[in-house]
């Protein structure tokens, strides 16, 4: 797949990605501030998922709850999301409805505080503190969310606290502080506008310098703490959670490159070995052969400063403790990193990589997506093209080197969650 990339830059600093295709009458826009909760102040936390809220709720010319109903009546979906180091929004229209959602996207980047109001913010802070009352608080193993980082980074790393933020500082946020962070980070200059789908160059890019053009730039954005830390963890960092669980869960995170470095494909890689799927080392040795786990998967966490975490997710069966959950998923892991990996098994893993590659950017959204993020993470969109490659150099032999280099005991962190002694 050969995806078609156009992309400029506005006088204000905004950078925009176009990419044309008239398969389907949809059209894809998508919106990705370079902000995220390691931008906030440590007394200060959730900031940036109260914006993600907060930018529903109406901007100067736009009232509370309107940019839904507008793209909804318009037949078009919506959302956005909050990461550690980005926030994102995004729609997804019938073609002649592009200038809606341009129109939409660019007031609430320039005209959002005139309609912010004490109550809004009432609101949303009581929303937010719900979602993690439900997400978090009580939820099985809900709090990992915000352990595992906190396990992981130190207490002065910018990746260390709650993506969703505390309860004390969500009730401590004044209507002055949101509007200085929306002043500091929700600027031309400090975001990416990627379009897909069905529309003509021409007149979408009169259409998106006509509306985001006279948006002025940002002025100072302080710099993140320093995100550098050694290759490794040093020890084996272990946290242990009693909780109101029915069964053992282990959270097992080795320190790794920087999502997008080279080192980082085979990385990857090796995660997809032990944890891609029913075909994947973990799956077959510890679910179907020795009915160890209940489930279990493997995944990175695609942080491209400082360095990046692979992360193994196991729960275990009803009458496995916690124990014996960790040793075997730790005997698979150092098999791994003594003896290597096959070529069967790397070449498996890069065809389901690759498989999921091509199927997360068929929809308009997924395509919009994907080139957001490389934009702004690595300032090149067009390298949506040549990640397959960068997959496929991904050798055997590179794969055996990263798990001796990286999945060691030294460099393991668990976060062990257990049900409680009384039930």
């Amino acid at each position: 797949m050969n995806v078609p990339v156009r992309e400029f830059r506005l006088a204000n600093g905004l950078r925009v990605t176009l990419s044309e295709d008239h398969t389907a009458p949809i059209v894809a826009v998508n919106l990705w501030y370079h902000v995220g909760s390691a931008n906030e102040r440590p007394e200060r936390t959730g900031f940036a998922h109260l914006f993600e809220h907060m930018l529903f709720q109406g901007s100067a010319h736009v009232g509370a709850n309107e940019h839904f109903e507008l793209v909804q009546r318009a037949g078009g979906t919506l959302n956005g999301s909050t990461w550690i180091d980005r926030t994102n929004y995004y729609e997804t229209v019938p073609s002649h409805h592009l200038a809606l959602a341009l129109w939409l996207e660019a007031d609430r980047m320039a005209n959002l505080l005139p309609a912010l109001t004490e109550e809004k913010l009432t609101t949303q802070r009581e929303v937010v503190k719900n979602e993690r009352r439900w997400s978090v608080d009580n939820r099985p193993y809900g709090t990992w969310w915000e352990r595992l980082p906190a396990l992981v980074f130190p207490a002065t790393h910018p990746f260390h606290h709650s993506l969703i933020g505390s309860m004390e500082h969500l009730d401590a946020a004044h209507l002055d502080d949101v509007a200085e962070f929306f002043r500091t980070y929700y600027t031309p200059d400090n975001a990416v506008l990627t379009v897909v789908g069905d529309f003509d160059e021409r007149s979408t890019r009169e259409l998106i310098e006509r509306y985001f053009g006279g948006i002025a730039p940002g002025g100072h954005r302080p710099p993140l703490p320093p995100t550098e830390l050694p290759s490794t963890f040093g020890t084996w960092l272990r946290a242990v959670v009693e909780d109101a669980v029915a069964l053992p869960r282990l959270f097992l995170a080795f320190r790794i490159p920087p999502h997008g470095s080279p080192r980082w494909y085979a990385a990857s890689v090796c995660g997809s070995v032990l944890g891609l799927r029913r075909g994947c080392r973990l799956y077959r040795t510890l679910m179907r052969e020795r009915e160890i786990a209940s489930e279990i998967s493997v995944f990175t966490y695609d942080l491209v400063k400082g360095c990046d975490l692979l992360v193994i997710d196991a729960t275990a069966r009803p009458g496995v403790d916690a124990t014996t959950l960790e040793r075997e998923v730790v005997k698979e892991v150092d098999r791994v990193a003594e003896s290597g990996v096959t070529a069967p098994e790397v070449a498996r893993a890069l065809a389901q990589v690759e498989t999921d590659l091509v199927a997360a950017l068929e929809s308009a959204q997924g395509r919009a997506d994907r080139l957001s993020m490389l934009a702004t993470y690595f300032g090149e969109p067009a390298r949506v093209n040549s990640e397959p490659a960068r997959y496929q150099a991904v050798t055997p032999a590179a794969v055996t080197s990263f798990a001796n280099e990286f999945l060691h005991a030294a460099n393991r962190a668990s976060l062990v969650y257990v049900p409680k002694a009384d039930g």
